[in-house]
């Protein structure tokens, strides 16, 4: 018994001395590493710098007037991109996933447009148009409008860079389930305003939740395109990315780190729900993949 025994624990050290295993444990070694020093690291940094004076200190650069406001008004430019980027995401990844007409093509480039293009190019395409000196710049300066340079102007932005999430999300998961039960709602009586609440929304429910989540940690975090068409107002037009610059830039290392902290739990939440969101419903969200 005893023989035998050794003999399977003799064959499993072989066995993991493969080469095959032995590159999976270097792999794995090797992403655990970089996952470290590049991801966990920086991040245990930034919430032990917040904490490093105490939680006194700590909520007292949160409740300081501009940081609040900071956080009042990222919080508010995300209420209102987010639910504009469901409609708009919706719409566009039905229109690509159960029509075929011209310029669909075009409609699928136009979606994919802010991956590619910088963020801070982004706000300059605002400026441009909505500045002082833009093409609507003079219109709207007569009609005492401005965009740029107030919320206006960070919403437009957030909303530009922010687009493709939802729609990404969708497309590749309504093209994968087709379009057989909603014409056998269609067929049974169904109004298609019924049809789309009852079936289509059912249907890739947790996908757009999905994409929801990774909508939202965008604009909340969004940096490039918010800063060039803010122009940094203290109190005024600063969300908690320029925020934390502006601290940073003044060497308020402890006030600027608590900023950063909170930002960093929210992404952390919205990275949480990601994740039991996978873990979940795999099958329904690996659907999407489908394509």
């Amino acid at each position: 018994m005893s023989d035998a025994l050794s003999t399977e624990f003799i064959g499993r050290q072989k066995a993991w001395l493969r080469p095959a295993h032995l590159t999976r444990f270097a792999l794995i070694a090797l992403g655990l590493a970089f996952l470290s020093f590049f991801l966990f690291l920086p991040l245990a940094a930034v919430f032990a710098e917040a904490a490093r004076r105490g939680f006194p200190a700590y909520l007292a650069a949160l409740s300081e007037p501009d940081a609040t406001s900071a956080i009042k008004l990222t919080l508010f430019v995300a209420a209102i991109a987010v639910p504009i980027n469901i409609v708009t995401g919706v719409a566009a990844a039905w229109a690509v996933a159960r029509f075929r007409f011209f310029g669909r093509n075009l409609l699928v480039s136009l979606i994919d447009l802010p991956f590619s293009v910088s963020p801070v190019i982004a706000g300059l395409i605002y400026v441009l148009l909505f500045g002082a000196q833009g093409y609507f710049g003079p219109y709207l300066r007569s009609h005492g409008i401005q965009i740029i340079f107030a919320v206006p102007g960070i919403v437009l932005a957030t909303i530009f860079v922010t687009f493709p999430f939802v729609a990404r999300e969708l497309i590749p998961h309504m093209e994968s389930l087709g379009s057989a039960e909603e014409e056998a709602a269609l067929t049974l009586g169904a109004s298609p305003w019924k049809m789309f609440w009852t079936v289509s929304v059912p249907n890739v429910k947790w996908s757009l939740l999905y994409g929801v989540l990774l909508c939202n940690a965008r604009a909340m975090g969004e940096f490039g395109a918010v800063a060039v068409v803010s122009g940094k107002i203290r109190g005024m037009t600063t969300t908690m990315p320029l925020h934390v610059e502006i601290l940073y830039n003044e060497y308020n290392g402890p006030a600027a780190f608590a900023v950063a902290s909170l930002l960093a739990a929210l992404s952390l939440v919205t990275l949480g729900l990601k994740t039991l969101l996978e873990w979940r419903y795999a099958d329904s969200l690996a659907a999407r993949r489908k394509h």
